[in-house]
């Protein structure tokens, strides 16, 4: 064997040798999936084995009071009555007596149509009252003495009832050809003009009620148990976030099949009648109020396993729990057990952590 063959052979034991000896780590470096990792992380050192601290921020647990709430972000206001006002017979508008946008009160007479033919009817059957009177008068006498029959009085009695009733037909006719209003209200925006023909299906304007508002909205079937009549709820008109309060009065009496949501309804007083109906509202409903609560921040609590599990700072490293929560708000957590008033909670980096990491807290809130 020459000197290039025995240099050859060795490079090849040391090889083997050098691969028996690698290869364990070499296999570290690649997931159970087949992606590689980075071989950095191969090397980093286990918790609590000489591992980086980590900074992070924390809470120190206090107890609150937890106001739970419903929120409904697509309410209107609506009118308390609304009404398209026309005329009951047909006609020329001979009289307009509204100013467009102006308060009225009940019975107000709004708009007159032409009523000449029934006004002058009417006077011809009232004229003949008091002849008709005068004859049930005298059949009257004549019955007392035996001078007439009973059906001859009856006969001159039925003539002046129905002349009454008619006169009543032609009143009544004549009431049709005036538009009242018939609550108090602000009336809209006229459509019609004096000189124009008006039938029952001409809407000459419409007469609004603004004092109250009602306030509709819907609620989840979840919470149908906490809108009872009688409660109070707040709303705000975006984009101002003055708050007004308004008292529920109704529900509805089902569950709308493709929503999965109740409608609810609320009166508002609007005293002033300055809240126009028509805008959207958004709508807060208190539903329960818990004292000496533990809240905190949704974004301190992860999910592992079907778990909540957050972490809380004990002797400078991060100690894992699991928690029991409850009530969930816009931004905070109910934790029912696992936190303690004065713990501190680590409220950042919490994907980074593991039980038992070194830990440095940078900034803690009180």
């Amino acid at each position: 064997m020459n000197k290039i063959t025995r240099g050859v052979l060795f490079a090849v034991i040391i090889l083997i040798l050098a691969g028996l000896f690698f290869y364990p780590k070499i296999k570290q470096v690649f997931s159970k999936n087949g992606e590689k990792e980075s071989v950095a992380a191969v090397r980093s050192p286990l918790p609590g084995r000489g591992a980086q601290a980590l900074n992070i921020n924390a809470k120190v647990i206090q107890p609150e009071t937890l106001i739970d709430m419903v929120q409904a972000n697509k309410a209107l206001l609506l009118p308390d009555e609304e009404v398209d006002l026309s005329f009951e017979s047909s006609g020329k508008i001979t009289n307009i007596f509204f100013r467009e946008g102006s308060a009225v009160r009940k019975g107000m007479l709004l708009a007159k149509i032409n009523d000449n033919p029934l006004q002058a009817q009417l006077q011809k059957l009232e004229a003949q009252i008091p002849l008709a009177e005068d004859r049930v008068y005298r059949q009257k006498q004549l019955l007392e003495k035996d001078a007439v029959s009973k059906e001859a009085y009856e006969q001159v009695t039925t003539e002046l009832e129905k002349l009454k009733a008619d006169v009543a037909l032609v009143k009544a006719q004549i009431s049709q050809t005036e538009l009242h209003a018939p609550f108090d209200g602000y009336v809209g925006l006229r459509n019609v003009s004096e000189g124009a023909y008006a039938s029952p299906t001409t809407i000459v304007t419409t007469l609004t009620k603004v004092v109250p508002l009602k306030l509709e909205f819907s609620v989840p079937e979840n919470n149908a148990k906490d809108v009872l009549p009688g409660k109070q709820i707040r709303f705000t008109l975006p984009p101002d976030q003055t708050e007004y309060s308004a008292t529920i009065y109704a529900t509805d009496s089902r569950i709308d099949p493709n929503t999965l949501t109740m409608k609810v309804r609320a009166i508002y007083p609007n005293a002033n009648g300055k809240m126009q109906p028509g805008r959207s509202a958004a709508v807060t409903i208190y539903t329960n109020e818990i004292k000496n609560a533990i809240v905190i921040p949704a974004e301190s609590v992860i999910k592992e396993m079907g778990k909540d599990v957050a972490y809380i700072f004990s002797g400078g490293k991060a100690q894992r729990i699991e928690l029991q929560t409850g009530i969930r708000t816009a931004s905070g957590l109910q934790v029912v057990s696992g936190l303690a008033s004065g713990d501190t909670l680590i409220i950042s980096g919490v994907m980074q952590l593991r039980d038992g990491l070194p830990v440095i807290i940078d900034n803690l809130e009180q």
